[in-house]
């Protein structure tokens, strides 16, 4: 066994559970006690993990059903990544399989995740030419608004950091748009709420909903706090929200683009342009944080735009939707 490498021990579930949410390998439908339990439960599949100094930085889980064999959560600690410990995890993985006479591996990437996609193809994968089909067996299957179920709301936060100014150049405006980016000075609530409610309708944005608009004004007319409208042909096509009210530390409040101009290249060009409008205070980190619930492409973004993940936390509430508590229909 590689060194530093070993099987997983159940004492191992917690930190193994937090490496999951950190490497952002979970879905909001995840049971991961269920998964850890149900790999180890039998003699078709395993799990491995590495450890430094009793803290485990990397995992692996594998399987095969008679024919294929299976690879999942292979995720590494951030502070360990390009060292070549998640090519050691794999080799592992494939070493047990081979082991036990498994002809081939294989396993399902999502479409946005295309850094996994270039590691595995650095590693002797390729695709296969096939589709995909499932059906959900148990009751913790995908709800149509993911992790929402029975009344609750349950989702992933990732909180993300930028330490220092990106080296990359900001892209330039898409083409056929005639975009202009203004700061809204001390907007009226009205028209912050349409702002708000339309860039985050489909996330279920509800933190700024539930504010009575004496305490929205205290926040959106704090001279510290930076508004940003992004249009496009004059009509707002999303938005941004610096809170420069903790300096030397700015966070990106709010970040969002309306649903009719999602897939245009707007959020790249904002997202660049909001960077730099914070880093011109010369902050010592800028912050923010996402949710599984937003769009799917979110952290990618974000990420490409030099922010990095710092940790994640599982969240549930009550359904804002429920018993119509909020309404995002009428919106």
């Amino acid at each position: 066994m590689v060194e530093g490498i070993r099987a997983y021990r159940a004492a191992d579930k917690p930190q193994l559970i937090d490496l999951w949410r950190q490497c952002n390998l979970v879905a909001p439908w995840n049971d991961l006690e269920a998964d850890i339990d149900l790999a180890q439960s039998g003699t078709q599949s395993t799990i491995f993990v590495a450890s430094k100094g009793g803290r485990i930085i990397g995992s692996i889980m594998a399987g095969h059903d008679g024919h294929r064999g299976w690879l999942y959560y292979l995720g590494v600690d951030t502070a360990f990544r390009r060292r070549g410990l998640g090519s050691q995890l794999l080799r592992q993985a494939e070493a047990w399989l081979g082991e036990r006479s498994v002809p081939k591996v294989q396993l399902i990437l999502r479409e946005t995740n295309l850094a996994a996609g270039n590691f595995y193809a650095r590693n002797g994968y390729h695709p296969n030419p096939c589709r995909i089909m499932q059906r959900w067996l148990a009751d913790r299957a995908a709800p149509k608004v993911p992790g929402a179920a029975n009344g609750i709301l349950r989702y992933n936060l990732t909180f993300l950091e930028m330490t220092e100014r990106p080296r990359r150049s900001a892209p330039a405006p898409p083409h056929r748009k005639r975009l202009s980016l203004i700061r809204a000075v001390r907007p009226t609530v009205d028209f912050y709420r349409f702002l708000y409610n339309q860039a985050g309708k489909r996330q279920l944005w509800w933190e700024r909903r539930e504010m009575s608009d004496d305490d929205l004004l205290r926040i959106i007319h704090d001279d510290r706090v930076e508004i940003y409208v992004l249009y496009s042909e004059g009509v707002p096509a999303g938005f941004a929200e610096l809170d420069c009210r903790e300096l030397p530390s700015i966070e990106i409040a709010c970040f969002g683009i309306m649903d009719q101009f999602v897939g245009q290249g707007l959020g790249d060009y904002l997202m660049h342009a909001v960077i730099d409008a914070a880093w011109s205070h010369e902050p010592e980190q800028l912050t923010m944080t996402t949710s599984s619930l937003d769009h799917h492409k979110a952290l990618a973004l974000y990420q490409r735009c030099g922010f990095r993940a710092c940790r994640q936390e599982p969240r549930q509430r009550i359904d804002p939707r429920r018993n119509g508590a909020i309404d995002f229909q009428s919106l």
